[in-house]
């Protein structure tokens, strides 16, 4: 099983292979690519591709121009999600999630509304039980930043708590990872 992280241009081919077959349904970026895989290897058992690839794409594989290409994507995927196990499972404290990054207000600012999709999405694939009081709290910090509406940021934005808010996404889910490993 190969474990090693992507390289930008195997990045970049996961991009333009979603941004190409996606729509509404679908997994359309990287940050929710990134989110879906690490509810999927954090969750509280193993799921199939069979399940989870249809998944990536709304419940319909798409028609792909080339078995090639669709070989490429799973291989890339599949890569990726192994990645991100080992390192959440080794080196919890090397773990970044994939955010993605906007300007506001000619400042940089780190979003996670869409990894966050990707990670309810994974949740609901690997149909993840009702979890105990403190790691449902991890959980709702997922769930609220899912919920704002980053398209359109306020001019007023409270930055301090945006990037607390951030932040406690990414400690979500390294605490979310450590129950469900505990647990199996």
């Amino acid at each position: 099983m190969h474990h090693s992280p992507l390289n930008p241009a195997e990045f970049e081919f996961l991009e333009d292979t979603l941004l190409k077959y996606g729509d509404d349904h679908s997994v359309l970026n990287l940050a929710e690519l990134d989110g879906f895989c690490t509810a999927l290897v954090s969750g509280p058992t193993q799921v199939d591709i069979a399940e989870w690839f249809p998944a990536i794409w709304g419940g319909q594989n798409p028609d792909w121009q080339s078995p090639e290409e669709c070989k490429r994507f799973i291989e890339l995927s599949v890569r990726h999600l192994n990645a991100i196990a080992t390192a959440l499972a080794s080196a919890p404290t090397h773990f970044a999630p994939r955010f993605e990054e906007t300007e506001h207000q000619d400042r940089p600012l780190v979003l996670a509304e869409e990894w966050c999709f990707g990670y309810l999405r994974a949740m609901a694939v690997s149909n993840w039980p009702e979890l105990p009081a403190p790691q449902a709290a991890q959980l709702q910090a997922i769930i609220s930043c899912a919920e704002q509406d980053n398209f359109e940021l306020p001019a007023d934005l409270d930055l301090a708590q945006h990037r607390q808010a951030v932040a406690d996404v990414e400690q979500a889910a390294r605490g979310l990872h450590d129950y469900w490993l505990a647990q199996r």
